[in-house]
């Protein structure tokens, strides 16, 4: 892991978030998701402060609203299901513009596109905020698995060499006049997949006898300790504890 790797979803910056350790970040997303799952549904007014809460955060790391919104549309699959939810789940009804809806439905669809929505939005801006070399880096210092890391890194690292051998099966294709418009070419399309495959196959045999040859023993070496002071520790867990607070609230107003 020691060489940097940018991803599309990152937003370079020198904001206080950004400088944060990765570790501090990983553990205040996840306790932060923790206590927005808690909330009882009832209380949509926590949801909104959540939201406030987010809005901070990227305001504090500089992250656009077009670009954390943009980012968002991840999740309209999640929001498709949840608005079939209303016409699907059973028990009370209630009519809502015409229309007979689930009233267990409606909470429940409430439920998944409010926690849904948050969760995805801390995710966005940990990832804007922390490149993915560094989140490895932070789960191996939170004691993930090491395999589990090493998977993660590998799979990392190798996903932009299959995306780069397609774009140049595709470029060759291209060049020799081929142009997919129907059923007829899904042969030459499925050739193509299975030489991918393959090719990275191929690749993945050479990288690994690479790395054994150079000392590869089933653990990769540690280029770069991070470490987080208490400053930085509390400086992340705002966001978590101040959340907390409303958690609470919810559950006692």
């Amino acid at each position: 892991m020691g060489a940097g790797h940018a991803h599309r979803l990152y937003r370079h910056g020198h904001s206080p978030v950004h400088g944060l350790p990765p570790h501090t970040k990983l553990a205040a997303t996840f306790a932060f998701v923790v206590v927005v799952v808690s909330t009882p549904r009832e209380a949509m007014w926590a949801f909104g402060l959540y939201a406030v809460l987010l809005a901070g955060v990227a305001y504090a790391a500089r992250v656009p609203a077009g670009f954390l919104l943009k980012r968002l549309l991840i999740e309209v699959p999640f929001v498709a299901f949840a608005v079939l939810m209303p016409f699907v789940a059973e028990g009370e009804r209630v009519e809502v513009l015409g229309l007979q809806l689930s009233v267990s439905g409606l909470w429940g669809a409430w439920n998944v596109l409010a926690k849904g929505t948050l969760g995805v939005a801390a995710s966005v801006l940990l990832a804007s905020t922390t490149e993915l070399r560094e989140l490895l880096l932070g789960l191996q210092r939170l004691r993930l698995p090491p395999l589990l890391v090493q998977i993660a890194s590998f799979m990392i690292r190798y996903g932009d060499v299959i995306a780069d051998e397609m774009r140049r099966m595709r470029i060759a294709r291209e060049s020799r006049g081929f142009e997919a418009s129907g059923v007829k070419h899904w042969g030459v399309l499925a050739k193509s997949a299975g030489a991918l495959f393959i090719r990275s196959y191929e690749r993945g045999e050479r990288v690994h006898l690479a790395m054994i040859s150079r000392g590869y023993a089933g653990s990769m070496p540690v280029i770069d300790e991070v470490t987080a002071s208490r400053a930085q520790w509390s400086y992340a867990l705002t966001l978590p504890f101040a959340a907390l607070v409303v958690c609470l609230l919810g559950w006692t107003l």
